[in-house]
């Protein structure tokens, strides 16, 4: 306790410049645990997702009696989000629980609403169609998987759901029937986070731990040289960094709830969740109150061996001992793993995620990281001493000299920037995988719509939606219940051969204005459907019955359609002209058709629902639950990128402004005696990014190497990933400049020469 107090007491009278590192750290502990507190979260707001959820799913039998309430639930896309509807007719027993958001049941005619649903209502009354009913009240956040939510509970008469509803039992599942992530997904977005945050963050919290390293070394040896014991003068330093670390950790926690306020009411995209959601829970309070100071404790020891072991040396400057070679054999055993997996992907059967391959790719991965960061160290040393005995340049001798001496203190000032290179090597490699199972099968998506809900103005604003290439109308011919069985039978497209072209993947020989037969080698044939049969289609047209005649000719289309398609299986063109223009085929389809990028695909499917609001959608081939998965996750790696990139870049503000405070007694010395401003810059400047491109080279290849492997193992048709080669050296280029710029201010106008007194 004597020496703890001791410590306390020095950090406080030791001067501003102690009191100001003393600050830089606890700052820089506080948005390193706000980082960590936000990534320990993420896992409880998808449970709270989920549980939500689960806890609203009515349970249900097919078994049912006259007096049970029937339940009928429709999920339908509105625009590119799920819209769910629970109709409830209620029975005679009146004793049925009300589901979660709800006090009651709702009565024939009654609906209650999600706030977000109660607003788009508002905001577009042509959804009343899908709402029958008068509003009664909202459904309370219990009730709601997130605040964006589109649900409603619609009462509704016996009769109306008297075929398909089922017996209604309860309410609530121990699963969620769709949840926010797929629990295989999450694994890899937890090992995402954990590479994009979680390394470089333990990193930060080394580098704030160990400001002015150099400083306090020389203060702890004079106490040591007073008499202190070894042990006494480890906790002197250690208490310094535990208080930093915790008043860090409290402050972090602080920053973690308003932001957590801030967010929950502003959002993200495709992801909202409610304050309580994103609670700080006991467990994350503890890792992070333990875990910080712990690791500053540990830091803090470490960093106070030399000056406690050998004080003498400390004091006089001694020379330098050679960094441990530690990190270089964890690098050795990560890239050993990495190269392991990488050179199964240049055989006839690569590695797979399963087993244990489940924890080794993961470990390698980390194992490359950490002794990346460990090794720089030594290969800055081994890289100066070389130079410095060689050059005969004396810009590049002092910046070689000075690293020689303390190769840990530049690398402090890199380590971050090294790993966000590296963090985003396998950021890209998680994209490439999304996109790999998010990627429709075809290039191009369709949109099913059914005809009879549409107007002919409504037509022609959907074809013009931003995105839509082309457009047409699918319809069946008609049969006779009367007639006999093998009649013929035929689905027809309504399209000009231009438009035709654009909905398959390959036509030849079309003719416009001529009915021509569909010739796909990868589809199936109509029942007996042959050239000189006669199709007929039932075509409405101002409210009576009227038919089409189509006689099929020989004249044909051979083509390619893509798989799935709006189109798929037709076998008769029809075109445009040969139908009247009011008029409105049975069991007829608008098709249309957009890139299939998932972007695009969001945009056209919130134009759609813009035109037409209440009509069913069914995009073909796209599952509306999995593609807002996609965008969750999507979200949620974007989240992990950035803060990523606030952690190294927040570790090089914060390691450069303390390198410059460290080093302003020796740059005046050497100012001092005839060294211009411009050397010294260059020097400065040398000394920081000569070590970081070596630190740069080595995590472009060990990023790329990480990134194949989770490629191969995770089963992506992609396993070298040489397009975001170009983009990685972007960035390296950039990380290169921004230390440049970092390195000005080590070299003040103001020669000041009480800098360079004696302690």
């Amino acid at each position: 306790m004597r020496e703890f107090l001791l410590g306390l007491r020095l950090l406080f009278g030791a001067g501003r410049g102690n009191r100001v590192r003393f600050f830089l750290m606890a700052g820089g502990g506080s948005l390193g645990v706000c980082c960590l507190a936000l990534v320990l979260t993420i896992p409880q707001i998808l449970d709270a997702h989920d549980g939500r959820a689960a806890a609203r799913e009515p349970k249900s039998a097919s078994a049912r009696s006259a007096q049970s309430t029937l339940v009928l639930q429709r999920t339908d896309p509105y625009g590119s989000r799920p819209f769910t509807r629970v109709f409830i007719a209620k029975g005679t027993k009146g004793d049925d629980a009300a589901p979660p958001g709800l006090k009651r049941l709702p009565a024939p005619g009654e609906v209650f609403l999600s706030p977000r649903a109660h607003d788009l209502l508002r905001d577009r009354p042509a959804i009343a169609s899908l709402l029958p009913g008068d509003e009664k009240g909202l459904i309370g956040a219990t009730g709601l998987a997130h605040p964006d939510e589109l649900f409603a509970y619609i009462g509704t008469p016996r009769d109306k759901i008297a075929d398909e509803g089922r017996a209604l039992k309860g309410w609530g599942y121990s699963y969620a029937p769709f949840p926010a992530v797929e629990p295989s997904t999450l694994t890899y977005i937890r090992f995402a986070l954990g590479s994009l945050v979680l390394l470089p963050l333990g990193i930060f919290l080394s580098v704030c731990a160990r400001l002015s390293a150099a400083s306090r070394n020389r203060r702890l040896a004079s106490l040591r040289l007073l008499g202190l014991s070894t042990k006494g003068t480890q906790r002197v330093n250690a208490a310094e960094t535990v208080v930093a670390a915790l008043l860090g950790a409290l402050l972090g926690l602080g920053e973690y709830w308003i932001l957590n306020q801030v967010m929950t009411r502003t959002g993200l995209p495709s992801l909202r969740w409610y304050p309580a959601d994103g609670a700080l829970s006991v467990t994350t309070v503890a890792v992070c109150l333990i875990g910080a100071p712990l690791l500053a404790w540990f830091v803090g020891r470490a960093s106070a061996r030399d000056a406690a072991a050998n004080p003498l040396a400390v004091r006089r400057t001694a020379a330098p001992k050679r960094p441990t070679k530690w990190g270089a054999l964890l690098l050795v055993t990560g890239l050993g793993i990495v190269a392991g997996y990488c050179a199964t992907g240049f055989t006839g059967q690569p590695a797979n995620s399963v087993g244990p391959n489940t924890i080794l790719i993961p470990a390698g991965i980390l194992l490359t990281g950490l002794g990346l960061v460990l090794t720089l160290p030594l290969l800055s040393f081994a890289l100066a001493r070389r130079l410095a005995r060689t050059t005969q340049s004396l810009t590049l001798n002092l910046a070689m000299r000075r690293n020689e001496v303390e190769p840990g203190s530049t690398m402090r000032v890199v380590t971050g920037l090294v790993l966000l290179v590296f963090s985003a090597s396998l950021a890209q490699g998680v994209l490439i995988q999304l996109e790999q199972v998010s990627r429709p099968s075809a290039p191009v998506q369709d949109y099913a719509i059914p005809l009879a809900t549409l107007t002919t103005d409504q037509q022609r604003r959907l074809a013009e939606v931003r995105g839509v290439r082309a457009h047409a109308v699918t319809m069946s011919s008609w049969s006779d219940p009367d007639g006999p069985a093998d009649q013929p039978y035929a689905s027809a497209v309504v399209a000009t051969c231009d438009q035709f072209t654009k909905l398959v993947q390959r036509s030849e020989g079309c003719v416009d204005g001529k009915v021509m037969r569909l010739s796909d080698p990868n589809s199936g044939t109509g029942q007996g459907a042959r050239p000189g049969d006669t199709l007929v289609f039932r075509v409405p047209e101002g409210g009576q019955g009227k038919s089409l005649s189509i006689t099929l000719p020989k004249d044909e289309i051979s083509y390619n359609g893509y798989d799935p398609s709006g189109v798929g299986g037709a076998e008769v063109l029809i075109p445009p002209s040969a139908l009247p223009a009011s008029a409105r085929p049975e069991a007829a389809e608008y098709i249309l058709t957009s890139s299939s990028d998932r972007d695009q695909v969001r945009r056209v499917l919130d134009g759609i629902a813009a035109v037409t609001p209440t009509a069913e959608i069914n995009p073909v081939g796209v599952n509306i639950e999995g593609l807002q998965q996609i965008a969750v996750l999507e979200t949620l790696l974007g989240v992990g990128m950035i803060m990523g990139l606030v952690i190294g870049t927040a570790a090089f503000v914060v390691s450069a402004t303390d390198r410059a405070v460290e080093r302003r007694a020796q740059v005046t010395a050497i100012t001092l005696i005839g060294a211009r401003a411009r050397t010294m810059r260059t020097v400065q400047c040398v000394q920081v990014v000569l070590p970081l491109s070596i630190g740069l080279a080595l995590a472009l290849v060990t990023g790329k190497l990480a990134e194949a492997s989770y490629l191969i193992t995770g089963g992506s048709e992609i396993y070298w990933d040489f397009a975001g080669l170009p983009v990685l050296a972007l960035a390296a280029a950039g990380v290169a400049a921004l230390s440049v710029l970092g390195t000005l201010p080590l070299v003040g106008r103001r020669i000041d020469p009480e800098l360079i007194r004696r302690d």
